[in-house]
């Protein structure tokens, strides 16, 4: 997949537009500095980013015969605190999406890339630091789920595709205030083919549902959590918790199962074992339901 750049501007119309009555004195024709006054004040860009995408990056770790590799696709957006480039076409401030590309790569060969949520936070520290015009950096970092592959035992070097869930990572930090890394799971499909339920639901003109007191229950989960400090977390352990919360309650024991009696009662279960171990968790929300239909 090639490169692609990224511009995200919004505008809508201005409320600062000047309602008296104009003299009209000549004067010396003014440079539009913004939307605003570029506009006689009757828009503004109320906000505006720029960046690149699918920026991939494979890191490979040898040990011997033995490797580890961990492959992510990295997404940086930018503001900067002025809007003459998009007023004017100005681009002395802009700090080129391919620079940013290449900005990527060299610092994931000098740092390396631990996790995805210490990498966002080298990137989007860089950029503020590097460049004084930039009010806001975001970076997007997203892990490809490999595993590796089991040939009777473990191989050394060869790994297989393994979706079970995505993981990714959103760290954006504006000038003079603290990080926020947010954090989250996507895509986790599950599906159970007994001891789910859904009854005692409303029934009037509108329901053509009929109670369900044996039904298939298949979801896609997906969840994200905000940390409050980067000093102290363990960001691959908390992932995996999560994960492995979600699953446990909508599944249960091997051989018994849970019963679950609505989607948001499960998911409400999950919650609750989620937000005692990883504090940080926002939203866990069902996505898609299996009906089962008689033919």
């Amino acid at each position: 997949m090639p490169w692609t750049s990224i511009n995200r501007i919004y505008a809508k119309p201005s409320n600062t537009a000047s309602t008296e009555a104009h003299i009209n004195i000549p004067a010396k024709p003014k440079v539009a500095l913004t939307a605003a006054e570029d506009t006689g004040g009757r828009f503004e860009l109320c906000d505006h980013g720029y960046g690149k995408s699918s920026v991939k990056l494979l890191h490979v770790h040898r040990d011997g015969e033995y490797h580890r590799i961990r492959e992510f696709e990295v997404n940086t957006e930018l503001k900067l605190a002025s809007e003459m480039a998009y007023v004017k076409g100005d681009n002395k401030e802009v700090v080129a999406t391919d620079s940013q590309k290449n900005t990527i790569y060299l610092l994931a060969k000098k740092f390396g890339v631990k996790t995805p949520e210490e990498f966002g936070a080298v990137v989007v520290n860089h950029f503020l630091y590097m460049y004084k015009q930039i009010t806001q950096a975001k970076c997007r970092v997203v892990e490809y789920p490999w595993e590796r592959l089991q040939a009777g035992t473990p191989h050394n070097h060869a790994f297989i595709f393994s979706p079970t869930a995505r993981r990714w990572t959103e760290v954006s930090q504006c000038r003079h205030e603290a990080v926020v890394v947010k954090s989250g799971l996507s895509d986790l499909r599950v599906l159970k083919t007994t001891q789910s339920a859904f009854v005692d639901f409303v029934q009037d003109e509108y329901t053509t549902l009929a109670d369900a007191a044996e039904r298939i229950f298949s979801t896609v989960v997906e969840a994200e959590w905000i940390y409050d400090s980067m000093r102290t977390v363990d960001f691959d352990d908390a992932w995996l918790t999560v994960k492995d919360a979600i699953l446990d309650k909508f599944a249960g024991p091997p051989d018994t199962g849970v019963y679950s009696p609505s989607v948001q009662h499960t998911l409400y279960q999950a919650e609750k074992v989620v937000l005692e171990k990883v504090p940080e968790v926002r939203f866990i929300q069902e996505l898609i339901i299996y009906i089962k239909i008689n033919f």
